[in-house]
């Protein structure tokens, strides 16, 4: 499915005025129904929708374990997810019933819930990551984002190791396309204990907490952090740095080498 359409628009610079044909990026409504009931609508990108499925249960707790998932079917023209599980926790059957969310760039998933940072083990083994190191993935991931440079209408997401891009998505949300990048490793069955998350995003309370759910040990964005995540990541031991651009870059907490 595209992830942009085309369109007629009216392009000012200066006094030049003419009309050309651009290129927008597609939002898209997706709805997971979980166990025959509707859980939610998300508003998205028209791809990795099986990722952005499962990175969604993953994050908000409906499942831990793949062997939790007993079907997904993807309807990809009628925009709905078909997914059985098994083992259901009782938070998350307290949680259900229909809901819808914005694209994830203002309020997030309603889901949500300060207290999940309680939840939260605290990072044993802090991630050692030189400042180079940093600067070369931001660099890798920068030359990536191709959709964001043809549209500018999307953000960007990247799981790594200290020195390349694992999985990479871009989403009109931001924490769509963490989801997405958590769903391809859930699926994948990858250890995340020594991995670092890459965002184009702010680094809200959300984001950070859905990383230090999965033993992320690092978050670091072209963005700024928020200061109830910078709070967190501290209590967390998590490195958090922000405003990584060239030479560039705030670090907020658990300071690399």
């Amino acid at each position: 499915m595209k992830t942009t359409k085309d369109t007629n628009i009216l392009r000012i610079k200066g006094e030049d005025v003419k009309e050309e044909e651009d290129i927008v990026v597609v939002e898209y409504p997706f709805t997971i129904f979980l166990n025959d009931r509707e859980l939610i609508t998300l508003l998205c990108s028209p791809g990795s929708l099986r990722e952005l499925t499962v990175g969604f249960l993953y994050s908000e707790g409906f499942i831990d374990d793949d062997s939790h998932i007993q079907a997904i079917e993807i309807d990809e023209e009628k925009g709905i997810a078909y997914v059985n599980i098994e083992n259901r926790r009782v938070l998350a059957e307290k949680l259900q019933g229909k809901r819808t969310i914005t694209s994830g760039c203002g309020k997030g998933t309603l889901f949500y819930n300060v207290l999940d940072s309680f939840k939260s083990k605290k990072i044993e083994r802090p991630l050692d990551i030189e400042i180079e190191e940093i600067k070369d993935l931001m660099r890798q991931f920068s030359r990536k984002s191709q959709l964001f440079l043809n549209t500018g209408g999307v953000h960007s997401c990247a799981l790594c190791s200290k020195s390349d891009i694992l999985v990479f998505e871009e989403d009109i949300g931001r924490h769509n396309a963490l989801d997405k990048v958590l769903g391809r490793a859930f699926l994948d069955r990858m250890d995340l204990s020594d991995k670092l998350v890459l965002t184009s995003g702010r680094i809200s309370s959300e984001m950070l907490i859905k990383s230090a759910k999965r033993g992320i040990p690092a978050i670091i964005s072209r963005s700024a952090p928020t200061s109830l995540s910078v709070e967190l990541a501290r209590e967390l031991n998590i490195l958090v740095v922000g405003f990584a651009r060239g030479e560039k870059m705030n670090i907020y907490s658990s300071f690399p080498s």
